[in-house]
């Protein structure tokens, strides 16, 4: 019996240690697990964000645009319609309505909520409406810290959230993170934060906001789309009820507050429907500041970075100019638009802009299109102020026959009229195409390379596919331009031949009052000499005195100078003007581009935008300035007052060997062809 009895005993002992032994290996294998799902987590928190970055929580603010009055508003840039708030500036209802909604026990969490995940997992398990367990503070972290991943629903992403959201409320305070939240939150309809959702949906600030609005507006985020008073009113209706009930059960509204408010009908105040590019006001000028400030600092700065910039448009002015063109366009054809830059040559502000006919039938810019259009004999001032420069007398004769073949360039001036032999100035004054035609291509004269230099100078410059290249027909303008450059260079013979490059941004601040751009004080160039400049201007102002721009002349009888351009066929029509206090240039033409006729269209224009900026003001002259040294060998070779009525329209010209093989051949373009009726140099 012993032996048996030990035997039992033995095998006793055995299966006591193989329990043991089974009982160890399970636990070893749980903690080995442990260990491994320790290392996974581990690995899966590694790079995570900071929470206290300071750019973690950094609102898309909007840009604001302003024009020069400081307070008249352009332009909102932005990625996202925020406006962010203090808590203090949030409706209560909006604030204790939200917690009772979504996470009913943030105040008492750590950022994640054990028990709500269990009573979430329990409702749903026995059928109930479906909740979620995300916390205030994950939904904060997943929107913000973890954009990027917002659409994982991977357990790696719920971990990394679960950590952020603990790190997030030992950093803040638990009002900080629902601030941030309400201010980041997706309310539809692109609104992202309270207070734009507010304004978007009711046109109030979200402080003011009563019961049934601020639940209204609770209810969203769960589902932007679907929840939406817009789209989907029924749905929105049943959410909001839902929310007044979360918001009784809390204790935010009384029972006879919950009672009246599920009564109410969803009423909504949308406000006006917003641009899609976010400009209000004047949007050539407008869109061409935009370009300008992601040129100079960057696309995420101007979208996202709460700029506030104030431009050099002056409303007033830009009234005067919208004004002028309404009138104009009664006298064009349909197809016909209008560009018009004004600039104060003291500082290069642009004031006033016209960019077409309208914007939101074509966003293209025609003051400031790059490509531009063919500039005409409004080029020509730059082939006189570069004689003048060199020393050639304006009184300093040159052939104005009808037509020439010039090294096989064939020029002709309008309607073939026979200038004769005259005055470099009153080839001017009649827009002469063969006299410029000579003046670039006598040896003793000007050269295209000195002609593109100077106007270069004066900020009027291209590549050869712009017709910018040296050649001869440079003079004429084949050279393809735009208003504002226009504009800019002819108030450089306003300024002294001081140039001073076109503004359209005065200041640019971020958000911290930090100046990113400041033009208050514009420092200019002296690109010619005063005595170049004004030189060039008294041949102008005879233009418009006695050439081919007599219709202009104010009747103020404010001095005024300038020049016509026509390039050929009529296909664009120029008048760039200058007085003292403003330089102005107006183009019309065709877009697309077509054949026109002789037309005043630009001249009107300028006229009767002119007369309204300058009513009322006191007449100015121009600074006088003692003439240039005239004292190049073409002075002698064709001297002031060798002149004729007739021409030989047969000469070749010398000094120069031109091969012109770049678009349209340039013939007779340019100049409105008036007789000059004087008899006098």
């Amino acid at each position: 019996m012993k032996p048996r009895r030990k035997q039992r005993h033995a095998k006793t002992h055995a299966i006591k240690w193989g329990l043991v032994a089974l009982l160890a290996m399970i636990v070893f294998a749980g903690y080995m697990g442990a260990q491994g799902v320790m290392g996974l987590i581990q690995e899966w928190e590694k790079d995570l964000p900071s929470v206290e970055s300071t750019s973690t929580f950094n609102y898309s603010a909007k840009t604001r645009i302003y024009a020069s009055d400081r307070n008249t508003l352009l332009a909102e840039f932005y990625l996202e319609d925020q406006e962010p708030v203090a808590l203090s500036e949030v409706s209560t209802y909006v604030s204790l309505g939200t917690v009772a909604t979504e996470d009913v026990r943030f105040y008492e969490h750590n950022g994640v909520d054990l028990t709500g995940i269990a009573r979430a997992l329990l409702n749903n398990l026995m059928g109930g409406d479906l909740e979620g367990a995300s916390t205030i503070t994950q939904q904060l972290v997943r929107n913000t810290l973890l954009a990027d991943e917002a659409n994982d629903i991977s357990l790696k992403r719920k971990v990394r959230e679960a950590a952020l959201a603990m790190e997030m409320e030992k950093t803040y305070t638990k009002d900080e993170i629902l601030q941030m939240y309400l201010n980041t939150i997706n309310y539809g309809d692109g609104c992202y934060g309270i207070q734009a959702a507010s304004k978007h949906y009711f046109q109030k600030n979200a402080k003011d906001l009563t019961i049934v609005e601020a639940a209204t507006l609770v209810g969203i985020p769960q589902s932007p789309t679907y929840n939406s008073p817009v789209e989907y009113p029924d749905n929105c209706l049943a959410r909001r009820n839902l929310v007044l009930n979360r918001m009784l059960s809390y204790g935010v509204i009384t029972q006879a507050e919950y009672e009246a408010a599920v009564q109410e009908p969803l009423v909504l105040n949308i406000a006006p429907e917003k641009t899609d590019d976010g400009i209000q006001a004047y949007p050539y000028f407008t869109s061409y500041v935009r370009q300008c400030l992601v040129d100079t600092l960057s696309f995420d700065q101007v979208f996202s970075g709460g700029l506030t910039v104030y431009t050099t448009i002056d409303p007033s002015i830009q009234a005067m100019a919208e004004e002028a063109a309404a009138e104009t366009y009664e006298d064009l054809d349909e197809d016909v638009e209008l560009a018009m830059t004004c600039v104060n040559p003291e500082n290069g502000y642009i004031v006033a802009m016209i960019g077409g006919r309208d914007y939101s039938a074509s966003e293209f810019n025609l003051a400031t299109n790059g490509s531009g259009r063919q500039a005409g004999s409004s080029f020509k001032p730059f082939t006189l102020a570069t004689a003048i420069e060199k020393g050639i007398s304006p009184q300093s004769t040159v052939d104005c026959g009808s037509k020439d073949v010039i090294d096989g360039w064939s020029v002709e001036n309008y309607d073939a009229y026979d200038y004769g032999i005259r005055s470099i100035e009153r080839a001017t004054w009649v827009s002469s195409n063969t006299g410029y035609a000579h003046l670039i291509t006598d040896e003793n004269g000007v050269t295209p390379e000195q002609v593109v230099e100077m106007a270069a100078r004066m900020g009027v410059s291209g590549d050869e596919s712009n017709g910018f290249g040296a050649y001869p027909a440079l003079t004429l303008g084949v050279a393809q331009v735009n208003t504002t450059m226009m504009a800019g260079a002819y108030a450089t013979f306003a300024a002294d031949g001081v140039y001073h490059e076109p503004t359209a941004i005065l200041m640019a601040f971020n958000q911290n009052g930090e100046i990113l751009i400041d033009n208050t004080k514009p420092e200019g160039k002296q690109v010619i000499s005063p005595e170049v400049s004004y030189a060039v201007t008294q041949v102008l102002e005879g233009v418009v005195k006695y050439g081919t721009a007599t219709q202009t002349i104010l009747d103020s009888g404010q001095v005024s100078a300038g020049k016509t351009g026509t390039s050929e066929n009529w296909r664009d029509l120029w008048f760039c003007g200058y007085t003292p206090q403003w330089s102005c240039s107006v183009w019309t033409g065709a877009d697309p581009e077509r054949e026109l006729y002789e037309a005043s269209w630009s001249k009107d224009m300028w006229k009767r935008f002119m007369t309204r900026l300058l009513d009322g003001t006191e007449k100015e002259e121009f600074t006088s300035h003692s003439a240039p040294t005239y004292d190049a060998v073409y002075n002698t070779l064709h001297p002031a007052g060798a002149t004729s009525n007739t021409s030989n329209t047969s000469s070749t010209g010398t000094g120069y060997s031109y091969d012109y093989t770049g678009g349209t051949t340039y013939g007779t373009a340019s100049g409105t062809g008036t007789t000059d009726t004087s008899t006098t140099n």
